[in-house]
């Protein structure tokens, strides 16, 4: 029986926000989160793209849980979903409890997605994340004086 190609039965990694993480050197950095998305397409098993992450399995799926993980348990679902089986949608943000600091460490480090190429992630992919900046722009203006007056001249 012929091996099924990854395109055929798992859709690719689609950007998304990476879990905000301390800094470690074995642990979970952007680019082991994007190599994980990148070998979960590959092979479609979770143990196997955790093995080669250098990750446990039991790991990967305490980051999918962890708080602020929303996008990053997306994508993952995203690429185990098959395609022609419906579009998935991203789950919604509620922006009225996104914190200031919040929505600048996702203006900071942006959306992410990995680069697939010939069976292996070359790079990543980045991209800015202009809805969160006018989120904050938005809430900037509300916090000016005078802001609700309108535009000068009127």
């Amino acid at each position: 029986m012929p091996k099924r190609l990854a395109h055929r039965c798992r859709r690719r990694p689609p950007f998304f926000h990476p879990v905000p993480l301390r800094a470690r050197r074995d642990g979970w950095s952007i680019e082991r989160q994007c190599a994980f998305l990148a070998q979960l397409y590959l092979t479609g098993s979770v143990g196997a793209a955790a093995r080669c992450v250098g990750m446990s399995r039991h790991s990967a799926y305490r980051l999918r849980a962890r708080e602020g993980a929303e996008s990053f348990a997306h994508a993952w679902d995203s690429v185990l979903t098959p395609p022609g089986t419906g579009r998935r949608h991203a789950p919604r943000t509620d922006w009225r409890k996104v914190t200031v600091p919040q929505l600048i460490r996702r203006i900071e480090t942006g959306l992410v997605q990995p680069v697939i190429h010939r069976g292996r992630m070359t790079a990543l992919r980045r991209k800015a994340d202009n809805s969160a900046l006018l989120r904050l722009l938005r809430r900037i203006d509300a916090n000016e004086p005078g802001a609700s007056d309108g535009p000068p001249g009127c």
